[in-house]
């Protein structure tokens, strides 16, 4: 069975534009199965065969491995938005082309159209270079990697492709959006790079997230008045991490709302000066906000 040298397949990976950083190596160790390596990395042993496309061990069958074999380890990658940067700058940047603009915001729970805030943390999606084999097409592939085979014209777009057909030999790139690292994975990755899945990338993206998830929570306290809650809920969340400028005006405006309710004036104030500087626009509109509240912040 003839198979490609690591090397050579992260070369692939390279002049087709994913980037080197969504992966990292690891050499088999005597008595490993791929389906040992995955549960490893992974936590789930099914994704072996994940690991045997990403490596072209099923080109030709087979996906026997050795000791001292270096595999290719899929992993996302993390980064930090800076200011100017789109969806589009960002796809070009790390999925190597603009036009795959819509499965990076995707992976990240937003739309291509709307710019990501700076200070935001986006996962990178982990992408394979497929080694298309005999019987191989967009729709087992999808299958395969995705586990709905339905998806393959999500594949063909992806790789610019219109013909259904595919053929032996040829490079199929597919990105894996809900592919995630378990915490050994996490500890290989680190000491193998210490770059594609670093320990405070991914605390801030779980930061972030987790963010999103409980804002809801602190507008309903504020909506039904319960102040106390609201400051402390608040406050937990602004110590859990690095939080992106719209997640801070949220919650320094519901701080703002709720210290003036508790007749806590410097902390009301020491919130709105928070509003203003993490806010686009800060204007307090007087149609809207009670007149404590805009002497609060009155200057």
């Amino acid at each position: 069975m003839k198979r490609r040298p690591f090397s050579i397949v992260l070369a692939l990976v390279a002049v087709l534009g994913a980037p080197a950083a969504s992966a990292f190596p690891h050499v088999v160790r005597p008595g490993e199965t791929l389906a040992q390596i995955a549960a490893r990395v992974y936590g789930d042993a099914r994704k072996e065969s994940l690991l045997a496309g990403a490596n072209a061990l099923d080109v030709g069958g087979g996906s026997a491995i050795v000791p001292g074999m270096r595999l290719e380890i899929p992993a996302p990658s993390h980064h930090k938005v800076a200011s100017g940067e789109t969806w589009a700058s960002l796809a070009l940047q790390w999925l190597g082309g603009a036009g795959r603009a819509d499965v990076l915001a995707r992976a990240n729970h937003a739309v291509s159209w709307v710019p990501p805030e700076a200070g935001l943390e986006v996962e990178v999606p982990a992408v394979v270079a497929h080694i298309v084999s005999e019987g191989d097409s967009s729709t087992t592939l999808a299958a395969r990697y995705w586990g709905d085979g339905n998806r393959g014209w999500e594949l063909n777009a992806f790789n610019g492709r219109p013909e259904v057909t595919m053929h032996r030999g040829e490079i199929i790139l597919v990105p894996l959006a809900d592919l995630a690292l378990a915490e050994a994975g996490l500890a290989e990755a680190r000491a193998s790079l210490g770059l594609a899945c670093s320990e405070v990338d991914v605390r801030g993206l779980v930061t972030q997230r987790r963010a999103d998830v409980e804002l809801p929570a602190v507008l309903v306290d504020v909506r039904e008045g319960r102040y106390v809650e609201t400051v402390a809920r608040a406050n937990r969340i602004l110590g859990s991490g690095q939080l992106t400028r719209p997640q801070l005006a949220v919650l320094y405006r519901a701080l703002l709302e709720a210290y003036v309710a508790l007749d806590a004036p410097r902390e009301a104030k020491d919130a709105c000066a928070s509003l203003r500087a993490s806010a686009t626009d800060p204007t307090l509109d007087p149609t809207t906000t009670s007149p404590k509240i805009r002497a609060a912040c009155a200057k």
